[in-house]
């Protein structure tokens, strides 16, 4: 079942039970994969790839604006914002335990035979491929300045 397909039956199932805060979530998802679909160059479907990257780019979006809420003392906006993420996440592939990442990050370094900081974005250039979806961009960044450093 496609993503938009998947959203709308949860759009559906969020009206018949008054989820208001879920409706809005989702009806934020489905109108960001509009947008994806309508953009110059964009074509009527969009790839499983594209969607994952959307809905990382909407929780990065979402985490963003709630640490900004809260550093303004505005807890009911972060949680509104925090609630929407567990809504997106729900959405997107199971994400990557840090073992696993770490284990992967490794045998990037391995096979690039990166030796310092300097050589870092091949690094992160073969996992994010690798990994695409199932771990956050600055999750792998992370990893691999900790390994290289």
């Amino acid at each position: 079942m496609s993503l938009t397909t998947q959203i709308d039956q949860d759009i559906k199932q969020a009206m018949l039970a008054r989820e208001k805060e879920k409706l809005e979530a989702l009806r934020g998802i489905k109108s960001a994969i509009l947008l994806a679909r309508t953009e110059k160059g964009g074509s009527d479907e969009i790839s499983t790839e594209v969607e994952v990257k959307l809905l990382q780019k909407l929780v990065k979006q979402r985490k963003d604006s709630a640490a900004i809420y809260q550093q303004q003392n505005r807890k009911d906006l972060a949680d509104k914002e925090l609630f929407e993420v567990g809504i997106i996440e729900k959405y997107l592939p199971e994400q990557m335990s840090d073992e696993e990442l770490t284990k992967i990050v490794k045998a990037a370094i391995e096979q690039t035979g990166a030796k310092s900081m300097a050589e870092m974005g091949k690094v992160i250039g073969i996992v994010s491929k690798q990994l695409a979806g199932t771990a956050e961009g600055k999750a792998i960044a992370d990893k691999v300045k900790s390994l290289l450093g």
